[in-house]
């Protein structure tokens, strides 16, 4: 009786470490992208802070800047506007998180900024 305890005991700690290492990889499966998006958002705000009003240059200097991020967008999808006063910025993306093959969750992003 009492090796079939540990036994239990043993099962039970081992599932628990199991669940913990899941769950830790599902948050950075799900984390990463937001944190991609967080990041862009905040240097796309600073781009077109600076950006003098140059269009093309402010352009490239996202399209640069998604691309060191890996985040899925082409050239085509982001627009640079200037108006009087205010450049603007505006692209969206898709990304699918999978985990394991098991579950598929399809986040959309959209950043639209005007400084």
């Amino acid at each position: 009786m009492r090796t079939l305890r540990n036994e239990q005991g043993f099962i039970k700690v081992l599932f628990v470490i199991v669940l913990l290492i899941f769950l830790g990889y599902a948050g950075v499966q799900f984390g990463m992208p937001y944190y991609r998006y967080s990041a862009f958002k905040s240097d796309v705000k600073e781009l077109a802070r600076v950006s003098l009003g140059q269009v093309d240059k402010t352009k490239e200097q996202v399209v640069e800047r998604a691309q060191e991020l890996k985040i899925p967008v082409s050239q085509e999808d982001i627009k640079v506007s200037k108006t009087e006063n205010t450049v603007i910025v505006t692209t969206a993306w898709s990304e699918t998180v999978d985990i394991l093959g098991f579950y598929q969750k399809r986040l959309n992003f959209n950043i639209r900024i005007e400084e």
